[in-house]
């Protein structure tokens, strides 16, 4: 969903041996998955089914393997989306993503703002300081129901779920592939712990 060439010069750009998939024998046979997206949520997962990988998205995180969501691909974990009512989302956690309402504030929140980090433990942050800045384009946010998931948060009029982590499953709502060093020392880590599990990185559409 937009930006998979930049995803995929950033994540070559730390090491990753990359390769665009688009359908479920692709992310079956894939040792790690990154799922970036930007645009509506209705059309990402109109676009995931269309491909027939909605199920295989699922199976491999079920399986343990490592996934990195980025922005609309952080939302569509959930089960749905204020911006399309009615259409599901992979429901690997539950929570709402609702439309920022914010006095005075512009939407969508743009530029560039600080990740409050609340999981320093969180091996795709290591080396990255707190309230290092990251870069966003949104206009809806994840409130996850389980908030011992939330690994950062950012104030924008609210403070706001801007990073999520759970066993095998890492996103963000902020773009790594947009936010210069900080973003690439993220990306370069989560291949690094694809490295350690005894796989190569690869990314999913």
């Amino acid at each position: 969903m937009g930006n998979l060439r930049s995803v995929e010069k950033a994540l070559q750009r730390v090491g990753a041996d990359v390769r665009i998939v688009s359908d479920a024998v692709g992310v079956k046979s894939a040792d790690a998955v990154v799922l970036p997206g930007v645009g509506a949520f209705g059309d990402c997962m109109a676009n995931l089914a269309k491909c027939g990988v909605t199920d295989a998205l699922r199976q491999f995180v079920q399986a343990g393997k490592p996934f990195l969501g980025i922005c609309l691909g952080l939302q569509g974990l959930f089960e749905s989306s204020e911006e399309a009512p009615g259409v599901p989302g992979l429901g690997l956690f539950a929570g709402s993503v609702p439309r920022f309402q914010v006095n005075g504030l512009k939407v969508p929140h743009m530029g560039w703002n600080e990740l409050r980090v609340k999981r320093p433990d969180c091996p795709v942050l290591a080396g990255i300081p707190d309230r290092s800045f990251v870069y966003f384009v949104h206009s809806y946010y994840c409130r996850p129901t389980d908030k011992s998931v939330v690994c950062g948060t950012t104030d924008y009029g609210i403070e706001f779920c801007s990073m999520i982590w759970k066993d095998n499953v890492y996103a963000t709502q902020f773009h790594p592939e947009k936010s210069q060093a900080v973003g690439l020392k993220l990306l370069e880590n989560f291949v690094r712990l694809t490295e350690r599990s005894g796989v190569r990185s690869q990314e999913s559409e």
